[in-house]
Order: C-alpha cells, then structure tokens, then sequence
C-alpha cells in the first residue's frame, strides 16, 4: 500500500509573506484575503494556518518576541552600567538578530502606515515593549518614573534607526544605527542650556 505525504516547502512561508505583501500594496490590506494571499502563493490554506493565524499576523509574527528578548537583555547587562547603558547595551544586541528583516521591510512599513488598523496594532505592540523594558529595568533598581521614561526614549531610539536601516541597508547595519540615533539623542541633550528655560507659572504648577 502506498501512503501518500504532503510536500513540505521549506520556502512556504517567506512566500506567503511575499504575496500577501504584493497583495496589500497592490489592492490594499483591508481589501485582501487570505485565500488571495494563498493562491498568488500557490499554498494552501491549511500551509497558511501552519504559519499565521491571520492575515495581520503575516505583518506582525514573531513581533511578540522582542518585549520578551529585549527585557532579559536589559535585566542581563552588566551591573556597572547606568540604566541608560544598560538600556542601549540590549538594543544593540538584539538588533544584531534582525539582519535578515531588512529586504521585507520597506514594504511592510508602507503597508501599515496605509490602513489605520494596522497602525493602532503597532502602537500596541511598542507600548508591550516599552512595558516589558520600564519593568526590566525597574528590576534593576530604576525607580518607577525614570524607568517608564527611559524605556519610551529607547524604544524612540530604535524605531528611528530601523527605519533608516531599512531604508538603507547597506551604509551600515542596525546596531550602528542604533548607536547613531543614542548619540543624536544624547548631543541634543548636552546643548541644551536647561538653566535658560522659562520657570514655570506657580498658578500653572498648583493648577
């Protein structure tokens, strides 16, 4: 008797991901389905569901995974690093294992900032980052409200240099681009002349 077994496509998925990208930049992503995205692949809907659970998660997989690589590289950093160190010492390290994002991601950046749905999906999942970073570095002795503060410039900090890291790809790579928008962050910082400032209104400051 002769058992006949699926092909396994080790390919299917980045095609998967290529269609449904071709698809929402061609037709929108709110005007496409699932079983478009299968058949501009050639899969089927049972290779889709191996790999996403939906047509966002094609956009979105795996991203629930940096709140939880960056936190325990924030909570790993040396102790002799101030919470900023420590902060920019796990961006600089996780950002070295998203080389292979790059070619996609263009693409990917243009599909969400089109559809409102997909960008409220994006806030949602840096706020979990700045969440999971404020609390890692709370562990580290960070008090509440530096904590929080630190980890919205950081999460700045590194939606900046991706973005130009995949615009650019080859100039340099995302770790340096990380290092390049910290440095940005902390110059502006160091000219500034605080002392110069308008000292707030008493009336304004008791409400």
């Amino acid at each position: 008797m002769v058992v006949a077994m699926s092909r396994w496509d080790p390919y299917a998925e980045d095609r998967l991901r290529e269609a449904a990208l071709e698809l929402f930049l061609e037709h929108g992503y709110e005007n496409v389905t699932v079983a478009e995205i299968t058949e501009r692949a050639g899969l089927t809907r049972r290779s889709f569901s191996r790999y996403f659970t939906d047509k966002r998660d094609v956009l979105f997989a795996g991203s629930e995974q940096l709140p939880v690589v960056l936190a325990r590289s924030v909570r790993n950093a040396a102790d002799t690093l101030t919470p900023f160190e420590a902060l920019l010492t796990a961006l600089v390290d996780v950002a070295g294992g998203l080389a292979d994002q790059a070619p996609l991601a263009v693409q990917r950046r243009a599909v969400v900032r089109a559809s409102p749905e997909l960008q409220e999906r994006g806030r949602t999942k840096f706020a979990a980052v700045i969440d999971a970073v404020a609390d890692a570095l709370r562990d580290r002795g960070t008090t509440e409200s530096h904590a929080t503060l630190l980890a919205e410039v950081g999460v700045a900090i590194f939606r900046t240099a991706f973005e130009r890291w995949t615009d650019r790809p080859d100039d340099m790579d995302l770790p340096t681009r990380i290092r390049e928008a910290a440095a940005e962050v902390a110059a502006g910082l160091g000219a500034v002349d605080f002392t110069a400032l308008p000292a707030p209104d008493a009336t304004t400051a008791h409400g």
